[in-house]
């Protein structure tokens, strides 16, 4: 037979998930695929993750109309970080007369090489892989692995596309709809059982007018999407996006903000700032600083800004609702570079403010400063 494991976190599956394993059955002409939900995931251990018991149950909920399709709890029985080379030695054992093909997509191919035991995994199984989004890439990528590995490689025709599961989760979190991203029977079980939620912030929604509310999920999903890669945790990137904006749109005189003192010298298009960070933590309840200040800075920014406070002022800036000149080399550099994409943006916005003829804050000025100094810019 021919046979092909797919791992993953699958926190939640999506639809994509579904159409991958489609997509690699049919051509390549699979007797069966497993799909084995990990235990951890080596790779995202930062996430907001549901129980295993939770991922399986939606696993088998999205693949039980998916012909030769079946789900493995070998994983989360075994409990700990799921390594794919045990993995594949188990079912290598399980099947030895078979041939045992395991699904990645063109991503994972390209760190492949930095992955537990690679050698031992190519021993047990041959990767099949598909393209993620850039079909045009996963070339180059099949032959950087072949001369590093000196292995064959199955590609499959399908060309992923964009879904994370860190987008569902953000909306998840906010109470907002997954329907376009999960099958029916999957957006159920996690509205039904709660997963994800985070309801203290669905509260911000009634302080925001509803195009001010879209933006907020729009910087929460950016800002949860590249959390991990800026050393964030998902909760706090989520946290500090969902209420970034809370004090948008109350007067000064708005009992939420009694007791607020407003800073000194700061013009008034970046008030909200401050009182948003007072209102987080009076209203909301937010006791972390870091959360506090990604939220008190994310407009100006300021010197020696944090991780998570780098993260929201780009989430902020580059959402996708966004536009303006500039702004697709500044996302690209977000994917690259937390701290190349800042300084690119505070040249930005300060060139931006000059040719308006509007006063620039001192916050920015000195932020922008600061990566000059510091990083060599």
């Amino acid at each position: 037979m021919k046979i092909a494991l797919y791992g993953g976190a699958f926190n939640p599956v999506h639809n994509e998930h579904i159409n991958i394993v489609r997509a690699a059955a049919e051509e390549l002409e699979l007797d069966k695929i497993i799909v084995i939900p990990t235990a951890i995931s080596p790779h995202k251990r930062t996430s907001m993750t549901a129980s295993g018991r939770d991922r399986l149950q939606m696993c088998r909920l999205a693949f039980s109309g998916v012909p030769n399709a079946e789900v493995s709890d070998y994983e989360i029985k075994r409990g700990g970080i799921s390594y794919s080379y045990v993995t594949c030695r188990h079912f290598k054992k399980l099947y030895k007369d078979d041939e045992l093909y395991f699904i990645i997509g063109a991503d994972m191919l390209r760190i492949f090489e930095f992955w537990k035991e690679p050698e031992e995994i190519l021993k047990c199984v041959t990767l099949a892989v598909c393209a993620r989004e850039d079909k045009n890439a996963l070339g180059a990528d099949i032959k950087n692995f072949t001369k590093t590995f000196k292995k064959e490689i199955v590609a499959f025709s399908y060309v992923g596309k964009s879904v994370s599961s860190t987008r569902i989760r953000a909306l998840a979190a906010l109470g907002e709809d997954t329907v376009k991203y999960v099958p029916e029977s999957v957006r159920k079980y996690i509205k039904d059982k709660n997963l994800y939620a985070l309801p203290e912030l669905r509260a911000v929604k009634k302080y925001l007018t509803q195009e001010r509310w879209e933006h907020t999920v729009r910087v929460t999903e950016a800002a949860a999407e590249h959390a991990r890669g800026a050393g964030v945790y998902e909760i706090d990137a989520i946290t500090a996006a969902a209420l970034h904006d809370c004090a948008k749109y109350l007067s000064e005189n708005a009992e939420e903000l009694s007791g607020f003192v407003p800073p000194k010298g700061v013009p008034a298009q970046v008030m909200h700032q401050f009182g948003g960070a007072y209102m987080a933590e009076k209203v909301f309840g937010i006791k972390d600083e870091n959360i506090l200040n990604a939220i008190r800075f994310h407009t100006t920014g300021r010197e020696n800004m944090s991780r998570l406070e780098k993260l929201i002022f780009l989430a902020d800036l580059l959402e996708d609702g966004r536009n303006f000149d500039g702004i697709n080399q500044l996302r690209k550099l977000f994917m690259q570079n937390i701290d190349d994409c800042m300084f690119v943006a505070l040249a930005h916005q300060i060139e931006y403010l000059k040719t308006v003829g509007e006063n620039i804050c001192p916050l920015t000025q000195r932020a922008y400063n600061y990566l000059k100094e510091n990083y060599g810019k």
